[in-house]
């Protein structure tokens, strides 16, 4: 099945990250994402950023297993990506921004 990119216009994206404190990571994770949004979704979006420290339940609720993790919620279906999103082009992909084969990058 090809993974088709989603049209960006008049889409209001829902992205939630969800980190453990404010740690490195998550500070790298966040200002990636921010950079990666206003590039490509260019106001179309809202981040939440949700520290489960403070939100313990929500792991188990959102099957988060490693931190920091991007939830994408809105345009469905959902997607998640694990890590500090500084690989752009996987995040393009990942998030359905992007074709696989601009980038070479193969999808499984």
């Amino acid at each position: 099945m090809k993974n088709t990119p989603v049209k960006k216009k008049n889409i209001k994206w829902a992205l939630h990250l969800y980190v453990a404190g404010k740690t490195q990571k998550a500070i790298i994770a966040l200002r990636n994402l921010k950079i990666i949004c206003e590039e490509q979704l260019k106001g179309n979006y809202h981040i939440e950023v949700i520290d489960l420290l403070k939100h313990p339940k929500l792991a188990r609720t959102e099957q988060i297993i490693a931190i920091p993790t991007l939830i994408r919620k809105s345009p469905l279906p959902t997607k998640s990506i694990i890590g500090d999103l500084s690989n752009t082009e996987v995040i393009l992909v990942s998030l359905g921004l992007a074709e696989p084969n601009q980038y070479r990058i193969s999808q499984n």
